[in-house]
């Protein structure tokens, strides 16, 4: 259903992935699966670094977080496409999708700020490693972690607060899969000069490219300090143990790149639906496997909790 045109809605029309009916029933079961693999990966993380002692150290304090941040995520993202599956009613209300929007650039900024952090945690570790358990120690771990969720979610209400402002849509059909920035631009025909301005300056600026640039500095020094460990064994040893970091981070920002620093246009918004898919599906369940299959210490824990499981049985 489609809104007169210039008028303020009430609802939102959810368009989805595809419109061909026959491919609904498979798509349903593949968002199922993805949903059902990337809480269940993320949860068994938070729950082996919580109840094995080996595994309370800042890097895997903020693994957690970064494995909650994953599932809210997901479940944002996922939770209509899964509904409207069960359901066939594509409507969303319009604060619920305001709450969307919010919820979902929260979540990724959060994420952008967590891997910032995790950063700044292999630099300590690698290029100050007599002093890594004195830099980070808990007080320091807890107070990173406060600034990234408040910082998170500070940083998306101003759009929140700007879309609500908007005062006529020329039509309420969202081309996605859930209510996200973009497309919910696309759709207004109240001057959002002033939102796409706030997502160039404070967006892209600060929210995206200030922690990528902390990022990128601190695996600079990262570098230059295994390049200049003498014995090869030391050096693969240093970069293991920031490989798994530095993987998510390659992967999160280029989709993200891919995604949002494109002019909008319909055919960037038929792209965007794949790219977006990749980004709240396919990178949250990529997290828990890249952590667990590239780390010993976590294929260690599960395999101790495993055999506990089967002695106790």
């Amino acid at each position: 259903m489609e809104q007169d045109n210039q008028t303020m809605v009430t609802f939102f029309i959810i368009k989805g992935i595809s419109d061909i009916p026959e491919l609904q029933a498979p798509i349903f079961l593949l968002v199922l699966f993805i949903y059902l693999f990337t809480v269940g990966g993320n949860m068994t993380i938070f729950l082996l670094v919580c109840l094995d002692h080996h595994l309370h150290t800042p890097m895997y304090f903020f693994l957690v977080n970064l494995s909650m941040i994953d599932m809210c995520s997901t479940t944002v993202t996922l939770h209509k496409i899964l509904l409207i599956g069960l359901t066939g009613d594509q409507a969303i209300s319009y604060f619920s999708c305001i709450a969307q929007i919010y919820f979902f650039g929260s979540f990724i900024s959060d994420e952008l700020l967590f891997l910032t952090a995790m950063s700044y945690d292999r630099y300590v570790a690698v290029c100050n490693p007599l002093r890594y358990t004195v830099i980070m120690n808990h007080r320091t771990c807890t107070l990173l972690a406060s600034v990234c969720w408040s910082l998170g979610f500070i940083e998306i209400l101003p759009y929140a607060v700007l879309v609500t402002g908007f005062s006529c849509y020329g039509s309420n059909i969202v081309n996605h899969f859930f209510c996200d920035l973009v497309p919910v631009i696309k759709l207004s025909c109240s001057n959002t000069s002033v939102l796409e301005i706030l997502f160039i300056v404070e967006g892209v600026v600060l929210l995206a490219l200030g922690p990528f640039l902390l990022t990128v500095l601190s695996y600079v020094f990262i570098i230059t300090a295994i390049l200049r460990i003498h014995s090869s064994t030391g050096r693969r040893k240093a970069f293991y143990t920031c490989s798994s970091h530095l993987t998510v981070v390659i992967l999160l920002y280029t989709t993200l790149i891919y995604q949002y620093l494109k002019p909008i246009t319909a055919d960037s918004l038929e792209y965007n639906k794949l790219l977006s898919l990749f980004n709240t599906a396919a990178v949250p369940i990529l997290n828990p496997l890249i952590y667990s299959l590239k780390n010993k210490d976590v294929k260690s824990a599960l395999k101790k909790r495993l055999q506990l499981l089967k002695f106790k049985k």
